[in-house]
């Protein structure tokens, strides 16, 4: 085949509209509404045809209207308006400098397999991605020293398409990254930066892109290089696809490629965040760096690495999580073992709870919990579950003690709001809202907001959402090639002025759409009175190998073709972050029915609150932490059962009822005024209790505080003359390893008089034999708490005792101290020894305990 050399051919854009060009490249623009505006009336049809990329549109723009433009006064003046703002921006000073204005940092590397910024970049495939692009906006919004890493796929996730008969397709059209709001990062003599990275026996090529966030870089790896081999340009090509195989290849590229192209780049991170556990190669190759460039060991490297790196679990079920063969992970890494200096076996058991059972699989969250010392859940309820899942990682430790804390999700406040209600906030809560989206003090103003201008605000955006819908509507019909008669019939379809209902989300069998059609019937008669009418807009796709997910939609698209439905429940084909937009701006209601225990967090839902749209949603995920009675509804209560069937019974009831009596008559209540009081007052207590809790600004900023600030301070600690401390740290550890087995509790009394009072505190007294390890290496504690009806320690806490020093040998040593009586009913008490270093925040993480 002969070779074609390619070159870029750029628009000529006048000199008085460079400045779009500017700003197109920088996603600034998704959540300014100025400059959202100003990108959008250039050419509004090719605006919507580039799927709102600007720089596609303007790659796409006739020159003569380009001329136009620059001879529009009023466009000119918008252009100079938006790029103050801009500047304004970035040279404003921000939460991070007026609060760590004397401490460094340093780096923050932030690791995601997606990323969630706009419709324009589709590096996403739902919630997870969506977490990562607003939790770089926010980053930029406080101006956190953050970088994003990514892989930039040349297909990103499908394009969906249903068939006549209501079954998923997959489309995978190739994206032109000339027309992407990514560019190529060059070197001093315009050469495209690369970095290489050995896959399988042989190294792999990848080129190195950016994304401008507001202040914040999103770095980006691509291996469609013509260079690599056929198979190895297929890493980068789609997210989430291809087998086992291609999953690990790419967690290698991203880990241990997004490691190398930091460093490429001049950046040594002093933290690195891996959200969720695609990324985890990143600390091997962490190891490897310091290895290599500052002469540690690997024991000594993994101490400076899992001190200064987080990890942010998603997941609340094992399914969902990335396990590889033992044979697939040798095959891709022993080369790479070799280099480190450690046997093949030894990597595996960083990525097995039980490291001496070879037939575990390698599983990427177990390396993640193994070399971060800093790990969460994204809320409440998923920190518990996720302390439970994972326990056995630590055995020995009391569940409530498992090191996962947890952050709760939050949404980019700004992002998703819509223009109509940013303009009502701007009135009421004063111009300077937006740097205060997570204070209760701010959202205590929607009080201020006159009912009717709020219902008004709310009511277009619904008339706006049906229009979106119906256009979306005829659009899908014109590609399946249906009658004209079916496409005309969409102009009515939906009713502006009816309580609507959205269910947007991925299809996967957690997610649980089979509840809202679990009674057809009693679903369908709900959603067609006359007299009180609902509607119900469904989207989302269902992975591609997910054949259950499929016949869902399936079901549900022919359950929307019912004759007396047709115009009353609809489903939208290739959800996306811009049907999510409009959905999330117009509905009035959002559903949320996940399995419980099986929703992380959940976001979808606090998108909707800032634009005045309702809850109805299982108590699960984020939910339990927002509810408060007034601010939306419960579906169900709290309590699991032992049978889901039951459980599905149980809570599909509650949903209809709920319908049938709470929602739907509170919707169409009206006064006098015809406007429906206890709705709104329903709205404004979902506003003010929701919005300053469920915002990634409250989000990031508890990352900065809570984790990437004391990370960066003990990488600081670790790495401070020539890395003495980690040495320390990797010798005491050893040290306790080689004798461990010479630690015996060899007796325990507490002096228990016949009757306790609350307040009351007993003696206690212990004696340990130790061996060759000194008092000071440990910690001797009591661990007591209330019992449960199985005689174990429930919700325990623990205190340590005293040394009181060498008793009978100098081996053995006698505690003494006093165990506080905090609870009355049945309590219990134990005896543990445990590691103890004053640089060591992390002590399970040492695997050692020992109970007496």
């Amino acid at each position: 085949m002969h070779q074609v050399r390619s070159f870029m051919v750029l628009p000529a854009l006048p000199e008085q509209l460079k400045p779009v060009r500017d700003l197109a490249y920088n996603l600034w623009w998704t959540w300014n509404p100025d400059a959202f505006e100003l990108l959008r009336r250039m050419n509004l049809d090719l605006w919507r045809e580039s799927r709102h990329n600007p720089v596609a549109m303007l790659a796409r723009m006739p020159q003569e209207h380009l001329e136009r433009l620059a001879d529009d006064a009023a466009f000119l003046a918008s252009i100079h308006r938006v790029q103050a703002q801009l500047e304004s921006y970035l040279s404003h000073p921000t939460w991070f400098n007026k609060h760590f204005k004397n401490h460094d940092i340093g780096t923050v590397a932030y690791f995601s397999a997606e990323f969630g910024l706009h419709e324009c970049l589709p590096i996403y495939s739902g919630g997870l991605g969506t977490l990562a692009g607003d939790h770089l906006k926010s980053a930029s919004d406080l101006g956190i020293p953050l970088v994003g890493v990514g892989l930039l796929y040349r297909q990103g996730y499908f394009h969906q398409y249903l068939t006549q008969d209501g079954y998923q397709f997959e489309d995978y059209p190739d994206l032109d990254f000339s027309l992407l709001p990514v560019n190529p990062i060059r070197d001093e003599e315009h050469r495209p930066v690369t970095i290489k990275v050995e896959v399988g026996g042989h190294e792999v090529e990848a080129m190195l892109w950016k994304s401008t966030v507001g202040r914040i870089t999103l770095y980006l790896l691509d291996t469609n290089l013509t260079r690599n081999r056929p198979e190895d340009r297929e890493i980068t090509a789609r997210l989430y696809g291809g087998d086992q195989e291609m999953r690990i290849r790419q967690e290698i590229m991203l880990g241990i490629g997004g490691m190398r192209a930091l460093r490429a780049l001049g950046i040594r991170p002093s933290v690195c965040h891996m959200n969720e556990g695609h990324s985890a190669f990143l600390a091997i190759e962490r190891i490897h760096q310091l290895m290599t460039e500052d002469h540690l060991s690997f024991a000594e490297a993994r101490e400076v690495v899992a001190t200064s790196t987080v990890f942010t679990t998603h997941t609340p079920v094992p399914a969902g999580i990335d396990t590889f063969p033992s044979s697939l992970v040798t095959r891709y890494l022993s080369g790479y073992c070799h280099r480190l200096g450690i046997r093949e076996q030894h990597l595996l058991e960083l990525g097995r709870i039980n490291a001496a059972d070879a037939n575990e699989p390698f599983s990427m969250a177990v390396l993640a919990l193994r070399l971060s010392y800093l790990s969460n859940g994204v809320s409440k309820i998923h920190g518990e579950v996720s302390r439970k899942m994972f326990s056995a990682v630590y055995p020995g430790v009391p569940v409530n003690e498992v090191p996962i804390t947890s952050i709760t999700n939050g949404i980019h406040t700004r992002s998703w709001l819509s223009s109509e209600v940013a303009h009502l906030f701007d009135q009421y809560l004063g111009p300077q809202w937006t740097e205060y989206t997570d204070e209760a003090s701010a959202w205590d103003r929607v009080n201020l907001i006159p009912d009717a201008e709020l219902w008004r605000s709310h009511e277009r955006l619904r008339e706006r959402l049906v229009a979106f819908c119906r256009r979306r509507l005829k659009l899908q019909l014109v590609a399946r090639g249906a009658p004209p008669a079916e496409i005309d019939a969409t102009d009515e379809a939906l009713d502006p002025e009816a309580l609507t209902l959205g269910f947007a989300r991925r299809f996967a069998t957690y997610k649980r759409a089979t509840l809202l059609l679990y009674d057809m019937e009693r679903l369908a008669k709900i959603l067609s009175d006359v007299d009180r009418p609902v509607q119900l807009i469904l989207a989302g796709k269902a992975h591609p190998r997910d054949e259950a997910g499929k016949e869902l939609i399936k079901k549900i698209t022919h359950f929307c073709k019912q004759p007396e439905l047709r115009n009353r429940i609809v489903f939208l084909e290739d959800y996306d972050m811009s049907i999510a937009r409009s959905l999330v701006w117009g509905v009035d209601v959002w559903v949320n029915t996940p399995i419980k225990l099986h929703e992380a967090s959940g976001t979808s839902g606090m998108k909707v609150i800032p634009n005045g749209g309702l809850n109805l949603s299982v108590l699960d995920g984020w939910w339990p932490e927002a509810f408060d009675g007034d601010n939306g509804w419960a579906i169900g209560d709290r309590r699991i059962y032992g049978n889901q069937d039951y459980q599905d019974f149980l809570e599909a009831n509650s949903f209809y009822e709920l319908l049938e009596k709470e929602v739907v008559p509170s919707f169409y209540e009206r006064g006098p005024d015809g406007l429906p009081r206890r709705w709104i007052a329903r709205m404004k207590a979902s506003l003010k209790t929701a919005c300053p809790v469920f915002s990634t600004t409250r989000m990031v900023r508890e990352y900065t505080q809570r984790l990437y600030e004391p990370a960066a301070d003990r990488w600081l600690r670790f790495s401070a003359d020539e890395f003495k401390i980690a040495r320390d740290v990797a010798a005491w550890r050893q040290q306790l390893l080689e004798h461990w087995n010479e630690v015996q509790i060899e007796g325990v009394r507490a002096e228990i008089p016949e009757e306790i009072v609350v307040g009351h505190e007993v003696p206690v007294e212990a004696y340990v034999r130790l061996g060759a390890i000194d008092p000071s290496q440990v910690s001797v504690e009591i661990y007591y708490g209330p019992l449960d009806a199985r005689g174990l320690i429930i919700k325990g806490t623990s205190i340590a005792l005293k040394c009181e020093g060498p008793e009978g040998d100098q081996h053995r040593y006698r505690y003494k101290g006093v165990l506080p009586c905090e609870y009355s009913g049945q309590c219990g008490y134990a005896l543990r020894v445990v590691p103890h270093h004053p640089e060591l925040v992390a002590r399970y993480h040492v695997g050692l305990l020992r109970w007496g």
